[in-house]
C-alpha cells in the first residue's frame, strides 16, 4: 500500500547519487535480498499466529482474551512505534536500524518458541512487535536510499514479487508447522531467514545522505502508546470481563482521553511525530479514512476464515493457510493492470469497484458452515476476493502519492502505512466481540453462531469504505506513476518504506 508510495520520494542531491548501487550489482543483489527476507519476516510474524491459534489455545490453556492478546500485543507494539522509526533512521542509519530490529527479531523468536506459559508468550510477542517495528518500515527505505535512480522501480517491482510470494507461501508453511512438528516450530522458521538478511546486509552499505539530529516526540510516541493499548486492552478484555468491568471502562477511557489528546499536543510540538498539515488534504483524509475500515475488514477476515477453516470445517493447519492463497494468485495477475490502468482512469472508481468487489465476497463467505465443499462454495468467493484486491490495492496507493507534495511522500507513506495497521489492529481486537465469544464462550463455540454475524459485519465495513471513496475520493490531482504493489498479508498489513 503505502510503502510504494514512500519508496519513490523524491531524487536525492546529484552527489550523493553518484554513491548509490546499480541494481544489478553484488550490492544491489545484496540489498534485494536482505529487504525482502526482512519484510518478509515482518509479514509472516505479524499473522501467521492466526493458523496456530488453536493449537495454542489447546497446548497453554489459554483463555479467549489470552489468545486475542498474542495477536493484539504484536500488532499494537508496531502500530504504536511505527512513526517513530524514521526519526531513528533518519540520526543512527536505516540499516544499522534493520540490523538491530533483526536481532531483535531472532532473540523474541526464540522466546516466543520456547515459552512455558501464555503470559510468557505475550511478553514475548510485544518484544518481537517492537523489534518489528524497526525492520518493517526500514527494509524498504533502505532499499530506496541504496538502489540509484534508474534501477529504483525495478527494483521495487522485484521486491514487491518476492515478499508477495514470501507473504502468499508463509501461512500454508506455518500451518504444516503446526500439523507435522508442533506450534513452537512457526516462530523458529524465522531464524534462518533473520540469520541470511543478516549475512546479505554485510555487503550493504548504510544509507547515505547527512544525518538530521535526533528528535523524538516523546510526548506524541506516549498518548499514542497509552492511548491504542486502552482502546486495545477494553476490547480485548471486555469481551471476557464484560464490558460494564470496572477496568474494561477505566481502560477506554484512559485510551480515548489519550488519543483525544494527542491532536492538540501534536499541533504545539515543534517537531511532531504527526504532523498535521498532511491532513490539510482532504483526498488524504478520505483515503486514510478508507484505509481503516478497509484493511480493518481484511485483517479480521482473514483471522475469522482461519478460525472458520479450523474449528468448524475441520481443516487442519496447513490446509487452512493454504485456502486463502488463490486470493494472492488472483492478486499478482490483476494488481499490475491496475496499477497501470490508474493514469488512465485515475484512482477513484478503480477502488470502489475493487473494495465492493471484497464486501461482496466477504457476504458471500458468511454462508460458509460446517460441510461446505471448499470447490464450490468457498473458492469462488476467495477468487473474487483476490480480484477485488487486484483491483483496489495499487489505486489506493496511487492515490496517497498523488494528495501530497514530493516531499511529503515518505511522511504521507508512513502515516497511510499506521492506518492500515490500527485497523487491523482494532478489528483484530474486536473480533471475540463480533463472534460472540464472551462470558467463558470458547471460539469455536461462538463460531457457531457469531461467524455469519462477523463476516457480515466485516462486509459492512468494507462497504463503508467503498462510499467514503465514492463520496470524498477524487480523479483529480498531480500525476502519480504505475504502481505494482505487495499483496496484503492475510492480515492486512503492508511493509512501508518509511520516511
Amino acid at each position: 500500500m503505502s510503502s510504494i508510495a514512500g519508496a519513490v520520494g523524491p531524487v536525492d542531491a546529484s552527489g550523493e547519487a553518484e554513491a548509490l548501487a546499480a541494481l544489478r550489482s553484488p550490492t544491489g543483489v545484496a540489498l534485494i535480498a536482505a529487504t525482502v527476507l526482512a519484510s518478509g519476516v515482518g509479514s509472516y510474524d505479524a499473522y501467521v499466529v492466526n493458523v496456530a491459534v488453536p493449537a495454542i489455545s489447546r497446548d497453554l490453556n489459554a483463555s479467549v482474551t489470552s489468545i486475542q492478546w498474542t495477536l493484539t500485543g504484536y500488532l499494537l507494539a508496531v502500530a504504536a512505534l511505527l512513526l517513530l522509526v524514521g526519526a531513528l533512521a533518519d540520526r543512527f542509519g536505516r540499516r544499522r536500524m534493520l540490523v538491530i530490529g533483526l536481532c531483535g527479531m531472532l532473540v523474541s523468536s526464540v522466546l516466543c518458541a520456547v515459552a512455558p506459559s501464555i503470559e510468557t508468550l505475550i511478553g514475548a510477542r510485544v518484544l518481537q512487535g517492537v523489534a518489528a517495528a524497526l525492520v518493517v518500515p526500514t527494509s524498504l527505505a533502505l532499499l530506496n536510499g541504496t538502489l540509484r535512480v534508474a534501477d529504483r522501480a525495478r527494483g521495487i517491482g522485484v521486491w514487491a514479487g518476492l515478499t508477495t510470494l514470501a507473504t502468499t507461501v508463509g501461512p500454508y508453511a506455518g500451518g504444516w508447522l503446526v500439523d507435522h512438528a508442533s506450534w513452537r516450530w512457526v516462530f523458529l522458521l524465522n531464524l534462518p531467514l533473520i540469520g541470511l538478511a543478516l549475512l546479505a546486509l554485510h555487503r550493504v552499505p548504510e544509507s547515505g545522505g547527512p544525518r538530521r539530529p535526533l528528535s523524538l516526540d516523546i510526548l506524541g510516541a506516549g498518548l499514542g502508546v497509552v492511548g491504542l493499548g486502552g482502546l486495545v486492552y477494553a476490547l480485548t478484555d471486555g469481551a471476557g470481563s464484560g464490558w460494564t468491568s470496572a477496568r474494561v471502562l477505566l481502560a477506554f477511557a484512559v485510551g480515548a482521553l489519550c488519543l483525544a489528546a494527542l491532536l492538540p499536543v501534536e499541533r504545539r510540538r515543534r517537531a511532531p511525530m504527526l504532523r498535521l498539515s498532511l491532513f490539510a488534504s482532504r483526498q488524504f483524509d478520505a483515503i486514510n479514512v478508507a484505509t481503516v475500515f478497509y484493511y480493518g475488514a481484511l485483517g479480521g477476515a482473514s483471522y475469522v476464515m482461519f478460525l472458520q477453516f479450523q474449528l468448524q470445517l475441520g481443516y487442519s493447519a496447513a490446509q487452512a493457510g493454504a485456502a486463502l492463497i488463490p486470493s494472492s494468485v488472483v492478486f499478482v495477475g490483476i494488481s499490475p493492470l491496475s496499477g497501470a490502468l490508474v493514469g488512465r482512469l485515475g484512482p477513484k472508481w478503480l477502488m470502489f469497484s475493487g473494495i465492493l468487489m471484497v464486501a461482496a465476497s466477504f457476504f458471500w463467505l458468511s454462508r460458509v458452515d460446517a460441510g461446505a465443499a471448499y470447490a464450490a462454495e468457498i473458492l469462488p468467493a476467495v477468487l473474487l476476493w483476490g480480484l477485488g484486491l487486484g483491483v483496489s490495492v495499487a489505486p489506493l496507493t496511487a492515490a496517497v502519492l498523488a494528495a501530497v507534495g514530493d516531499a511529503d511522500l515518505g511522511e504521507a507513506s508512513a502515516v497511510n502505512d499506521a492506518t492500515s495497521r490500527l485497523g487491523g489492529l482494532i478489528v483484530t481486537a474486536a473480533i471475540p466481540a463480533l463472534i460472540g465469544a464472551t462470558g467463558g464462550v470458547s471460539l469455536g463455540e461462538a463460531l457457531a453462531d457469531g461467524y455469519p454475524t462477523a463476516m457480515i459485519a466485516l462486509g459492512a465495513m468494507s462497504v463503508a469504505a467503498a462510499a467514503v471513496t465514492a463520496l470524498f475520493v477524487s480523479n483529480a490531482g498531480k500525476a502519480a506513476p504505475s504502481i505494482v504493489a505487495p499483496a496484503p498479508h492475510h492480515g492486512c498489513v503492508l511493509p512501508d518504506a518509511g520516511p
